[in-house]
Protein backbone atom coordinates (compact mmCIF):
# COMPACT_ATOMS: atom_id res chain seq x y z
CA UNK A 1 0.00 0.00 0.00
CA UNK A 2 3.00 2.20 0.22
CA UNK A 3 2.79 3.23 4.10
CA UNK A 4 5.05 5.56 5.84
CA UNK A 5 5.07 6.53 9.27
CA UNK A 6 7.71 9.75 9.59
CA UNK A 7 10.64 9.85 10.42
CA UNK A 8 10.21 10.07 14.71
CA UNK A 9 7.27 7.70 14.39
CA UNK A 10 7.38 5.68 17.97
CA UNK A 11 7.41 2.04 17.09
CA UNK A 12 8.08 0.78 20.67
CA UNK A 13 5.16 -1.30 21.87
CA UNK A 14 2.58 0.34 24.32
CA UNK A 15 3.76 3.84 23.06
CA UNK A 16 1.36 6.07 21.66
CA UNK A 17 2.36 7.23 17.41
CA UNK A 18 4.05 10.86 17.01
CA UNK A 19 3.15 11.00 13.43
CA UNK A 20 -0.04 9.91 11.19
CA UNK A 21 0.30 7.42 9.03
CA UNK A 22 1.22 8.56 5.77
CA UNK A 23 0.28 7.21 2.17
CA UNK A 24 1.97 7.48 -1.32
CA UNK A 25 -0.36 5.70 -2.81
CA UNK A 26 -3.90 7.10 -3.70
CA UNK A 27 -7.00 6.32 -1.54
CA UNK A 28 -8.48 2.70 -2.04
CA UNK A 29 -12.09 3.20 -2.99
CA UNK A 30 -11.77 4.84 -6.45
CA UNK A 31 -9.83 1.99 -7.83
CA UNK A 32 -11.81 -0.97 -5.82
CA UNK A 33 -14.36 1.04 -7.49
CA UNK A 34 -13.63 0.58 -10.88
CA UNK A 35 -12.78 -2.89 -10.33
CA UNK A 36 -15.63 -3.97 -9.01
CA UNK A 37 -18.33 -2.07 -11.69
CA UNK A 38 -15.77 -3.99 -14.50
CA UNK A 39 -16.67 -7.14 -12.94
CA UNK A 40 -20.32 -6.41 -11.51
CA UNK A 41 -21.87 -3.80 -13.66
CA UNK A 42 -25.47 -4.47 -12.11
CA UNK A 43 -24.55 -2.62 -9.07
CA UNK A 44 -24.80 0.30 -11.07
CA UNK A 45 -28.93 -0.33 -10.82
CA UNK A 46 -27.96 0.47 -7.23
CA UNK A 47 -27.74 3.92 -7.26
CA UNK A 48 -30.14 6.07 -7.15
CA UNK A 49 -32.25 7.86 -4.22
CA UNK A 50 -34.03 6.11 -1.47
CA UNK A 51 -38.00 6.56 -2.39
CA UNK A 52 -38.76 6.25 1.80
CA UNK A 53 -36.16 9.05 2.70
CA UNK A 54 -38.61 11.77 3.16
CA UNK A 55 -41.18 9.70 5.43
CA UNK A 56 -38.64 8.48 7.51
CA UNK A 57 -36.94 11.89 8.22
CA UNK A 58 -40.20 12.98 8.54
CA UNK A 59 -41.32 10.85 11.57
CA UNK A 60 -38.42 11.07 13.06
CA UNK A 61 -38.73 15.09 12.90
CA UNK A 62 -42.10 14.92 14.55
CA UNK A 63 -41.03 12.73 16.62
CA UNK A 64 -38.25 14.43 18.40
CA UNK A 65 -40.01 17.72 18.64
CA UNK A 66 -43.31 16.01 20.34
CA UNK A 67 -41.05 14.71 22.63
CA UNK A 68 -39.92 17.92 23.46
CA UNK A 69 -42.59 19.63 24.28
CA UNK A 70 -43.96 16.90 26.37
CA UNK A 71 -40.75 17.54 28.62
CA UNK A 72 -41.44 21.57 28.66
CA UNK A 73 -42.47 20.83 32.98
CA UNK A 74 -40.10 17.46 33.29
CA UNK A 75 -37.18 17.95 36.10
CA UNK A 76 -33.80 17.60 34.83
CA UNK A 77 -32.86 14.36 35.77
CA UNK A 78 -35.58 13.24 33.95
CA UNK A 79 -34.84 15.60 31.03
CA UNK A 80 -30.91 14.22 30.68
CA UNK A 81 -31.96 10.68 31.31
CA UNK A 82 -34.65 10.70 27.96
CA UNK A 83 -31.73 12.78 26.27
CA UNK A 84 -28.92 9.66 26.91
CA UNK A 85 -31.25 6.76 26.53
CA UNK A 86 -34.22 7.91 23.69
CA UNK A 87 -33.87 11.71 21.89
CA UNK A 88 -29.76 10.66 21.31
CA UNK A 89 -30.78 8.10 19.06
CA UNK A 90 -33.19 10.04 16.90
CA UNK A 91 -31.03 12.54 16.74
CA UNK A 92 -28.26 11.41 15.65
CA UNK A 93 -30.02 9.13 13.12
CA UNK A 94 -31.09 13.17 11.71
CA UNK A 95 -27.35 13.49 11.60
CA UNK A 96 -26.73 10.72 9.36
CA UNK A 97 -29.73 11.62 7.54
CA UNK A 98 -27.99 15.05 6.70
CA UNK A 99 -25.16 12.97 5.71
CA UNK A 100 -27.20 10.87 3.28
CA UNK A 101 -28.92 13.46 1.82
CA UNK A 102 -25.12 15.45 1.68
CA UNK A 103 -25.15 12.50 -1.41
CA UNK A 104 -28.34 13.79 -2.22
CA UNK A 105 -29.92 10.41 -1.77
CA UNK A 106 -33.61 11.38 -1.03
CA UNK A 107 -34.35 12.93 -4.38
CA UNK A 108 -32.62 13.36 -7.62
CA UNK A 109 -33.00 17.26 -7.61
CA UNK A 110 -30.32 18.32 -5.48
CA UNK A 111 -31.96 21.52 -4.02
CA UNK A 112 -35.16 18.77 -2.64
CA UNK A 113 -32.18 17.12 -0.83
CA UNK A 114 -30.84 20.52 0.46
CA UNK A 115 -34.39 21.56 1.77
CA UNK A 116 -35.22 17.93 3.26
CA UNK A 117 -31.38 18.54 5.08
CA UNK A 118 -32.87 21.80 6.61
CA UNK A 119 -35.67 20.07 7.68
CA UNK A 120 -33.96 17.01 9.10
CA UNK A 121 -31.63 19.77 11.17
CA UNK A 122 -34.47 20.97 12.89
CA UNK A 123 -34.41 19.08 16.09
CA UNK A 124 -30.51 19.25 16.08
CA UNK A 125 -30.74 22.62 17.76
CA UNK A 126 -27.56 23.88 15.71
CA UNK A 127 -27.35 24.78 12.49
CA UNK A 128 -24.78 22.22 10.17
CA UNK A 129 -26.67 20.76 7.76
CA UNK A 130 -25.52 23.11 4.47
CA UNK A 131 -22.14 23.15 5.90
CA UNK A 132 -21.63 19.57 6.75
CA UNK A 133 -22.08 18.91 3.23
CA UNK A 134 -19.37 21.30 1.70
CA UNK A 135 -16.64 19.38 4.09
CA UNK A 136 -18.43 15.88 3.88
CA UNK A 137 -17.84 16.11 0.10
CA UNK A 138 -14.17 16.78 0.50
CA UNK A 139 -13.45 13.86 2.78
CA UNK A 140 -15.03 11.74 -0.28
CA UNK A 141 -12.82 13.21 -2.84
CA UNK A 142 -9.91 13.59 -1.46
CA UNK A 143 -9.73 11.72 1.91
CA UNK A 144 -6.88 12.23 3.77
CA UNK A 145 -5.14 14.60 1.52
CA UNK A 146 -3.42 16.61 4.24
CA UNK A 147 -5.04 20.37 4.63
CA UNK A 148 -8.11 19.53 2.85
CA UNK A 149 -9.68 16.25 5.05
CA UNK A 150 -11.07 17.83 7.27
CA UNK A 151 -12.39 14.27 8.93
CA UNK A 152 -8.23 14.14 10.24
CA UNK A 153 -7.95 15.25 13.78
CA UNK A 154 -5.87 19.04 13.76
CA UNK A 155 -2.09 19.24 15.22
CA UNK A 156 -3.86 21.21 18.76
CA UNK A 157 -5.62 17.78 19.32
CA UNK A 158 -2.66 15.15 18.70
CA UNK A 159 -0.87 17.45 21.44
CA UNK A 160 -3.93 17.57 23.88
CA UNK A 161 -4.95 14.28 23.78
CA UNK A 162 -1.94 11.64 24.32
CA UNK A 163 -2.90 9.40 27.62
CA UNK A 164 -6.66 7.49 28.43
CA UNK A 165 -8.32 10.52 30.41
CA UNK A 166 -7.75 12.89 27.46
CA UNK A 167 -8.91 10.56 25.25
CA UNK A 168 -12.49 9.28 27.17
CA UNK A 169 -12.60 13.48 27.32
CA UNK A 170 -11.63 14.16 23.77
CA UNK A 171 -14.40 11.12 23.11
CA UNK A 172 -17.28 13.15 25.06
CA UNK A 173 -16.60 16.05 23.30
CA UNK A 174 -15.44 14.70 20.30
CA UNK A 175 -18.83 16.63 17.83
CA UNK A 176 -17.20 19.68 18.92
CA UNK A 177 -14.26 18.59 16.99
CA UNK A 178 -15.73 17.70 14.51
CA UNK A 179 -18.12 20.79 14.28
CA UNK A 180 -15.18 23.31 14.94
CA UNK A 181 -12.20 21.98 13.40
CA UNK A 182 -13.01 22.81 9.93
CA UNK A 183 -14.45 26.54 10.72
CA UNK A 184 -11.03 27.16 12.46
CA UNK A 185 -8.93 25.09 9.91
CA UNK A 186 -10.33 25.63 6.46
CA UNK A 187 -13.41 28.43 7.02
CA UNK A 188 -15.32 28.47 4.14
CA UNK A 189 -17.37 31.79 3.74
CA UNK A 190 -21.11 31.69 4.40
CA UNK A 191 -23.36 31.46 1.57
CA UNK A 192 -27.50 31.81 0.94
CA UNK A 193 -27.92 28.16 1.99
CA UNK A 194 -26.05 28.70 5.42
CA UNK A 195 -28.15 32.18 6.12
CA UNK A 196 -31.70 29.89 5.05
CA UNK A 197 -30.26 26.96 7.31
CA UNK A 198 -28.98 29.98 9.88
CA UNK A 199 -32.18 31.50 9.80
CA UNK A 200 -34.65 28.74 10.33
CA UNK A 201 -32.92 26.65 12.74
CA UNK A 202 -32.90 30.37 14.92
CA UNK A 203 -36.40 30.63 14.22
CA UNK A 204 -37.42 27.10 15.09
CA UNK A 205 -35.21 27.26 18.32
CA UNK A 206 -36.30 30.77 19.62
CA UNK A 207 -40.36 29.81 18.65
CA UNK A 208 -39.44 26.48 21.32
CA UNK A 209 -38.48 28.44 23.85
CA UNK A 210 -41.59 31.04 23.63
CA UNK A 211 -44.20 28.26 23.59
CA UNK A 212 -42.54 25.91 25.82
CA UNK A 213 -39.79 27.24 27.56
CA UNK A 214 -36.09 26.70 28.08
CA UNK A 215 -36.16 22.82 28.87
CA UNK A 216 -37.80 21.28 25.66
CA UNK A 217 -34.54 23.13 23.67
CA UNK A 218 -32.30 21.42 26.30
CA UNK A 219 -33.56 18.18 25.69
CA UNK A 220 -32.94 19.22 22.29
CA UNK A 221 -29.67 20.38 22.67
CA UNK A 222 -28.47 17.35 24.81
CA UNK A 223 -29.52 15.01 22.66
CA UNK A 224 -27.42 15.96 20.45
CA UNK A 225 -24.29 16.34 22.93
CA UNK A 226 -24.41 12.97 24.33
CA UNK A 227 -25.59 11.40 21.66
CA UNK A 228 -22.15 12.35 19.56
CA UNK A 229 -20.21 12.04 22.56
CA UNK A 230 -19.98 9.09 25.09
CA UNK A 231 -22.30 6.96 22.90
CA UNK A 232 -23.01 4.01 21.47
CA UNK A 233 -24.04 5.20 18.30
CA UNK A 234 -20.83 7.77 18.09
CA UNK A 235 -18.71 4.99 18.04
CA UNK A 236 -19.30 5.61 14.25
CA UNK A 237 -17.11 8.42 14.06
CA UNK A 238 -13.80 6.64 15.14
CA UNK A 239 -14.42 2.90 13.48
CA UNK A 240 -14.95 4.93 10.09
CA UNK A 241 -10.97 5.55 9.75
CA UNK A 242 -9.61 5.46 12.64
CA UNK A 243 -6.69 2.88 12.36
CA UNK A 244 -6.19 0.03 14.06
CA UNK A 245 -4.78 -2.26 11.36
CA UNK A 246 -1.65 -0.32 9.76
CA UNK A 247 -2.88 -1.28 6.33
CA UNK A 248 -6.10 -0.04 6.12
CA UNK A 249 -7.67 3.41 6.45
CA UNK A 250 -11.92 2.25 6.00
CA UNK A 251 -13.17 -0.08 8.23
CA UNK A 252 -17.32 -0.90 8.40
CA UNK A 253 -19.27 -1.98 11.24
CA UNK A 254 -21.54 -4.94 10.43
CA UNK A 255 -24.38 -5.22 13.30
CA UNK A 256 -27.54 -3.77 14.55
CA UNK A 257 -27.11 -0.62 15.19
CA UNK A 258 -27.23 -0.15 11.29
CA UNK A 259 -30.52 0.00 11.36
CA UNK A 260 -30.84 2.90 13.26
CA UNK A 261 -27.95 4.73 11.44
CA UNK A 262 -28.85 4.52 7.72
CA UNK A 263 -26.24 1.72 7.28
CA UNK A 264 -23.74 3.88 7.91
CA UNK A 265 -21.75 0.80 9.11
CA UNK A 266 -21.52 0.01 5.70
CA UNK A 267 -18.49 2.46 5.44
CA UNK A 268 -16.17 0.64 2.89
CA UNK A 269 -19.03 0.09 0.48
CA UNK A 270 -20.25 4.03 1.26
CA UNK A 271 -16.92 5.11 -0.26
CA UNK A 272 -16.75 2.95 -2.58
CA UNK A 273 -20.30 3.60 -4.06
CA UNK A 274 -21.33 7.22 -2.48
CA UNK A 275 -24.15 7.25 -5.09
CA UNK A 276 -26.01 4.19 -3.08
CA UNK A 277 -28.45 4.85 -0.76
CA UNK A 278 -27.93 3.73 2.85
CA UNK A 279 -30.50 0.46 2.31
CA UNK A 280 -29.16 -0.90 -0.45
CA UNK A 281 -25.29 -1.39 0.72
CA UNK A 282 -25.46 -4.84 1.90
CA UNK A 283 -26.01 -5.98 -1.42
CA UNK A 284 -22.70 -4.50 -2.72
CA UNK A 285 -21.08 -7.02 -0.01
CA UNK A 286 -23.93 -9.54 -1.09
CA UNK A 287 -22.72 -9.18 -4.98
CA UNK A 288 -19.31 -8.58 -4.77
CA UNK A 289 -18.23 -10.51 -1.60
CA UNK A 290 -14.38 -11.09 -2.23
CA UNK A 291 -14.06 -7.73 -1.96
CA UNK A 292 -15.14 -7.22 1.45
CA UNK A 293 -14.76 -10.69 3.20
CA UNK A 294 -10.99 -10.06 3.71
CA UNK A 295 -11.01 -6.13 5.29
CA UNK A 296 -11.40 -5.79 8.98
CA UNK A 297 -14.75 -5.02 10.31
CA UNK A 298 -16.52 -4.15 13.43
CA UNK A 299 -19.50 -5.80 15.19
CA UNK A 300 -19.76 -3.16 17.83
CA UNK A 301 -19.21 0.49 18.30
CA UNK A 302 -19.18 0.40 22.27
CA UNK A 303 -16.30 -1.94 21.72
CA UNK A 304 -14.69 0.50 19.33
CA UNK A 305 -14.64 3.20 21.52
CA UNK A 306 -12.94 0.87 24.55
CA UNK A 307 -10.58 0.07 22.16
CA UNK A 308 -9.63 3.92 21.14
CA UNK A 309 -9.62 4.82 25.08
CA UNK A 310 -7.26 1.79 26.15
CA UNK A 311 -5.03 0.98 23.65
CA UNK A 312 -2.08 2.83 24.77
CA UNK A 313 -0.80 2.38 20.69
CA UNK A 314 -4.55 4.53 19.27
CA UNK A 315 -4.95 7.87 19.43
CA UNK A 316 -5.30 11.30 17.20
CA UNK A 317 -2.13 10.03 15.42
CA UNK A 318 -4.16 6.90 14.17
CA UNK A 319 -4.96 8.31 10.85
CA UNK A 320 -4.00 8.24 7.16
CA UNK A 321 -2.84 10.72 5.20
CA UNK A 322 -1.48 11.92 2.20
CA UNK A 323 0.02 14.77 0.18
CA UNK A 324 -2.58 16.51 -2.25
CA UNK A 325 -0.28 15.83 -4.95
CA UNK A 326 -0.71 12.33 -4.88
CA UNK A 327 -4.41 12.21 -4.40
CA UNK A 328 -6.78 11.79 -7.75
CA UNK A 329 -9.90 12.84 -7.60
CA UNK A 330 -12.76 10.50 -6.99
CA UNK A 331 -16.37 10.87 -7.19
Amino acid sequence: MGLGRGEDREEKEGVMATDFFWSYTDEPHASRRRQILSQYPQIKELFGPDPWALLKVTLVVLLQLGTATLLRNAGWLKILAISYFFGSFLNHNLFLAIHELSHNLAFSTPVYNRWLGIFANLPIGVPMSVTFQKYHLEHHRFQGVDGIDMDIPSLTETRLVKNVVAKSIWVIFQLFFYAFRPLFLKPKPPGFWEFLNFTIQISLDMAMVHFWGWKSLAYLILSTFVGGGMHPMAGHFISEHYIFKPDQETYSYYGPMNLLTWHVGYHNEHHDFPRIPGHRLHKVREIAPEYYEGLASYKSWSQVIYMYIMDRTVGPFSRMKRKAPAMKKCE
